[in-house]
C-alpha cells in the first residue's frame, strides 16, 4: 500500500501545502479496514439519502446527509482506528481525502481489507 506507516505519523508535517502531500498521511491514518470500510460506507450512503432529499424535497433527509456520513466515519476512528478524524484538523484536506479514497476504493486502487 501506498501510505505511511503508523511510526512515521509523529514526523508528519502540521501545515500541508497541498493535498498531494496530505493524502498519503491520510491514508496512514485510515489504515484499519473496517475504519476505511466504514468511510466508504457513509460516503455512499450518504449520497444516497441526498438523492432521496432531492427526490422528496425533505429537509430532514437533506439534514441527516452530513450526519450519516460523519456517524460511519466517527465511529470507525473511534472504535476501530483509534485516533481523531483528521477532518477536525484539516477541514478542506480531510473531506476530499474521504471522497477521494472511496473513489480509490471503488476504482480498485485502494483496498478496504489488508491483505
Amino acid at each position: 500500500m501506498n501510505y505511511l506507516p503508523r511510526e512515521n505519523l509523529a514526523a508528519v508535517p502540521k501545515r500541508f501545502t497541498s493535498f498531494a502531500e496530505f493524502y498519503p498521511v491520510y491514508l496512514a491514518m485510515h489504515d484499519h479496514p473496517i475504519n476505511r470500510g466504514l468511510h466508504v460506507a457513509g460516503n455512499l450512503l450518504s449520497l444516497a439519502v441526498l438523492v432521496i432529499a432531492a427526490a422528496t424535497r425533505s429537509w430532514i433527509f437533506l439534514l441527516a446527509t452530513p450526519v450519516i456520513g460523519n456517524g460511519f466515519a466517527w465511529v470507525g476512528h473511534y472504535r476501530f482506528q483509534r485516533n481523531r478524524p483528521g477532518v477536525f484538523t484539516y477541514p478542506l484536506y480531510g473531506f476530499v481525502g474521504s471522497w477521494v479514497m472511496t473513489g480509490d476504493v471503488l476504482r480498485g486502487k485502494q483496498q478496504v481489507a489488508r491483505k
